[in-house]
């Protein structure tokens, strides 16, 4: 068991899936991009710090087989953990964990919040 709390260091996010595609020879593997809201400052040519633009974060999940097609997954948000350390994996970086269940019998569900919950929300 844990303590409440390490429970509250546990950093829940909306997510919304940007892109997913099939990792090269492996069975299991997607990688996402992910809208998490966040933003980081762009340079222009001549190195000076300008706007900020959207930046996605990667993940990398084990859900190929209840998507065939990844394509399925684009445009939909998803709970996942935003505080994990990195890990590499296949050589790919993730930078979280996509919440999801499944039974053993083959049903597979995603956590997904209310359609009106916003990309970066956090979970109370």
């Amino acid at each position: 068991m844990i303590t409440y709390e390490d429970f509250k260091k546990v950093e829940i996010k909306a997510g919304k899936i940007l892109s997913a595609e099939k990792i090269p020879d492996t069975d299991k593997l997607l990688k996402l991009s992910v809208d998490f809201g966040d933003m980081a400052e762009t340079a222009d040519d001549t190195g000076k710090k300008s706007m900020l633009k959207p930046a996605p974060r990667q993940i990398v999940s084990g859900i190929s087989a209840y998507f065939p097609d990844p394509a399925a997954l684009v445009g939909r948000t998803c709970m996942f953990v935003t505080n994990l350390e990195p890990r590499t994996i296949k050589g790919f970086q993730s930078n979280g964990m996509l919440f999801a269940v499944s039974d053993g019998k083959g049903n597979f569900s995603l956590l997904e919040p209310n359609p009106s919950i916003a990309p970066g929300t956090q979970a109370a």
